[in-house]
């Protein structure tokens, strides 16, 4: 009787980790390709403030990777292109970032997020008439993205674009 209950705990050890969280099958929910590229512009972000900048750079390439697979699976989401005009233009292309951030506005002309990015990225290319119409689109919003916009137009708050 103890050699069968020992090879039945013996049995049951080695099966055990198969039975592992994450892995039984339908509890876990994985993270999207969004949620992913979300959670690597807060890691970005987070590097750029220490002035690490290569590995903000690279965090911003896996996110803009991402989110360009997660827009060609789930096209015109407006968070999407937000994030996706946001990595674009922290990797140094203005001109596809911008584009990313009118095809959001076509869909959602008051989306806070890409009001207030697009207009960081009018100013970072010296149009500053476009930054204030984006800076009056957010005027009623009563929202933080309003006065950081405000700040950077007027050049009390620096940037990096």
């Amino acid at each position: 009787m103890k050699k069968l209950l020992i090879t039945f705990l013996l049995v049951f050890a080695f099966i055990q980790p198969t039975f592992s969280a994450g892995t039984s099958g339908g509890d876990a929910d994985p993270k999207t390709d969004y949620q992913k590229a979300v959670d690597a512009i807060k890691h970005a972000k987070k590097y750029e403030m220490k002035g690490k900048t290569d590995k903000a750079l690279k965090r911003y390439k896996k996110a803009q990777k991402l989110l360009i697979k997660s827009n060609k699976e789930n096209p015109n989401k407006p968070d999407t292109l937000n994030y996706l005009g946001f990595t674009t233009r922290k990797l140094g292309d203005f001109d596809a970032g911008e584009k990313y951030y009118l095809e959001g506005l076509a869909i959602k002309p008051d989306h806070i997020g890409i009001n207030e990015y697009l207009g960081e990225l009018y100013v970072a290319t010296n149009r500053i008439n476009l930054a204030k119409e984006r800076l009056k689109i957010l005027e009623s919003c009563n929202c933080k993205e309003y006065q950081e916009l405000k700040e950077i137009i007027e050049g009390t708050k620096k940037s990096k674009y």
